[in-house]
């Protein structure tokens, strides 16, 4: 049997974690012969109730430090993004000032390339659309040299997906490759490619932070908060993350074979996902009894049309990759957000596809992937011009998408940051100044 424990937060975090560690240790010691500790947030973005908690992660820090360790935080923040950003707007860099802990921009490190050893493409891939290699940054590379003398704790939130179903602690390690080289191939191979990624690198612990959960996928609307976002209000931790996943996903009703990168890394020998086989310590499984969607909640702007693909549209890639975007900028900013214009994703239109936008009055929008991009490109440009369709490339280049979008919506990057551009400013160039990689929408 594999141990799995839940802890009750209402009691106070601080009292949670001590709790979980305390379990933790019963089955070895939690720091190794150097004594360091890297851990791993999710730190996805700076938009509420998407990232771990700064109050889970200080108080981790607070125990590690308190038995000897030497500890560090790192991540690399979704595209569109730059980690800096990130942690300066979410709180993650006040905790590490506070309790003197170094933090690490994976996104500014240099790197070494790996290959995916999961699914091929459906198709042959003359155009190398469907990535092979992906790069990780130096600090991954050390903990993967070092296993045997350095402690990596993997602390992601609960939260479903729209397009992996959960993101918990083998999707929070999505985090280490490049951005580049998240968008190819991120379509129906993504699955694979998450546990390729989890089999060079497996914690030593993960914490999924269950103070609250989303549902309806990883970045809910704000306006969206009373309806997507749950208060659990426990810990789930272990030392077999592919179990905690396992126990994860459970919490919103969902077992390992709903979850395919979760199957596939049980498949694999990467960890126990039998639940039977599972020893669930602190709550009752039975508690949960309510089954939570992982797709997108199917509210999109009136004024916005949207063209699916008949043929192929990955749900893992440019379609909810887009529809994401496009509701969190709706709703969340309709002040400032316009619409009137097309959204065009997938494989497989109609032929008169352009005499339809016209006769409905469309005159600019977004094509999003390579299938779409491939088949009406050419002819929506010819069309309606070059400067009124914008194209985002791969099969989920999210920054490639916001800055379309912003631009069809007629915002600025500004809007979207909660910071002046006086403060945003000097954390875009201290970013660039120490080489990051960050894909954005600048």
């Amino acid at each position: 049997m594999t141990d799995v424990y839940i802890v009750d937060t209402k009691k106070g975090i601080n009292l949670a974690v001590q709790e979980l560690f305390s379990y933790l240790e019963k089955s070895g010691p939690i720091l190794k012969s150097s004594k360091e500790v890297y851990i791993k947030v999710n730190g996805i973005d700076f938009k509420k109730h998407v990232y771990t908690s700064p109050e889970v992660l200080e108080m981790v820090i607070e125990y590690l430090k308190g038995i000897g360790a030497k500890v560090y935080v790192m991540e690399n923040s979704t595209q569109a993004n730059m980690t800096r950003i990130v942690f300066a707007i979410s709180g993650f860099k006040d905790v590490c000032d506070r309790t003197g802990t170094d933090i690490i921009y994976l996104d500014e490190e240099d790197s070494k390339t790996f290959e995916f050893k999961g699914k091929a493409s459906v198709k042959d891939d003359p155009k190398g659309y469907n990535l092979k290699t992906f790069r990780l940054p130096q600090t991954i590379i050390k903990i993967m040299e070092n296993r045997e003398s350095i402690t990596y704790i993997n602390i992601p939130k609960l939260k479903t997906h729209s397009m992996a179903r959960v993101t918990l602690g083998i999707k929070n390690q999505w985090g280490f490759p490049q951005h580049e080289d998240r968008g190819k191939d991120h379509n129906f191979n993504l699955h694979s490619k998450l546990v390729d990624v989890y089999e060079y690198i497996k914690p030593d612990i993960t914490i999924i932070d269950g103070i609250e959960g989303t549902i309806h996928g990883h970045y809910p609307p704000t306006a969206f908060a009373d309806r997507l976002v749950i208060p659990f209000n426990i810990l789930i931790g272990g030392r077999d993350t592919l179990a905690v996943d396992v126990i994860g996903a459970r919490i919103f009703g969902l077992s390992m074979n709903e979850v395919p990168h979760l199957k596939i890394a049980y498949e694999r020998g990467l960890g126990e996902g039998d639940i039977s086989k599972i020893n669930v310590i602190g709550k009752d499984l039975e508690e949960y009894k309510e089954k939570y969607d992982w797709d997108l909640l199917q509210e999109f702007p009136n004024d916005v049309k949207i063209i699916k693909g008949k043929e192929l549209l990955c749900i893992e890639g440019c379609k909810n990759n887009v529809l994401a975007t496009l509701q969190g900028f709706a709703y969340d900013y309709p002040d400032k957000f316009k619409g009137g214009w097309f959204v065009i994703m997938g494989k497989g239109h109609d032929e008169n596809l352009v005499d339809q936008l016209k006769a409905e009055g469309f005159k600019k929008g977004l094509v999003a992937g390579y299938c779409a991009i491939d088949e009406v490109g050419e002819k929506l440009v010819e069309a309606f011009g070059k400067r009124k369709v914008f194209f985002s490339g791969d099969c989920n280049n999210l920054a490639e998408t916001v800055k379309a979008i912003l631009k069809l919506a007629g915002m600025t990057v500004f809007d979207l940051v909660p910071i002046p551009a006086e403060e945003l400013m000097p954390l875009i160039e201290e970013a660039q100044k120490h080489g990051s990689t960050a894909l954005t929408p600048l």
